[in-house]
């Protein structure tokens, strides 16, 4: 690591093992308090041990938090889980806004329904990894889509949705 680097650089062992495809680069990195290390890469949120590689692809996070007194990231996933990222003090603010920069990013376009009962839902247009454009629901555990009127609300807005971007219903 050079001796005046203002980010930490991931040790051999972690780079080998991430081997991340031509297409893709490493943006921020941050070692967690665990021995592994958090990478935001172009394309994903990555999880490296010497052992593992845990990789998702930036559409499956739907939001992350970071609480500064304890430098935990929690990362909010699409289908409800979440999972906390305990960082080392060396480079987390700028991780943290990568990780921020990133998951917005995938964002094109957005809407909030608030549905019978009301809970909501957010309808989402997402990047993929592979650039295609896909459309998401993300709601809690309350949303029933097997309900007829919630189905009808959450179909309408995906049309929304997808017509704001100019895509195909």
């Amino acid at each position: 690591m050079p001796l005046f680097s203002r980010r930490p650089s991931l040790p051999a062992p972690i780079r080998s093992r991430l081997a991340l495809p031509a297409h893709d680069r490493a943006l921020a990195v941050v070692e967690l308090a665990d021995g592994r290390w958090a990478v935001a890469t172009r394309r994903a949120l990555c999880v490296v041990s010497t052992d593992s590689v845990e990789r998702r692809p930036w559409m499956d996070v739907d939001r992350a938090s970071l609480t500064v007194e304890t430098s935990t990231i929690t990362v909010h996933w699409v289908d409800g889980r979440s999972q906390d990222l305990v960082l080392t003090e060396r480079g987390a603010p700028a991780f943290a806004q990568t990780l921020r920069e990133r998951v917005q990013s995938s964002v094109v376009h957005a809407e909030t329904v608030t549905l019978p009962g009301g809970a909501t839902a957010r309808v989402a247009l997402r990047r993929a990894e592979d650039g295609d454009l896909v459309s998401q629901v993300i709601g809690d555990g309350a949303i029933d889509l097997s309900s007829p009127a919630v189905a009808a609300q959450v179909d309408a807005a995906e049309v929304r949705v997808r017509r704001a971007a100019g895509l195909p219903d």
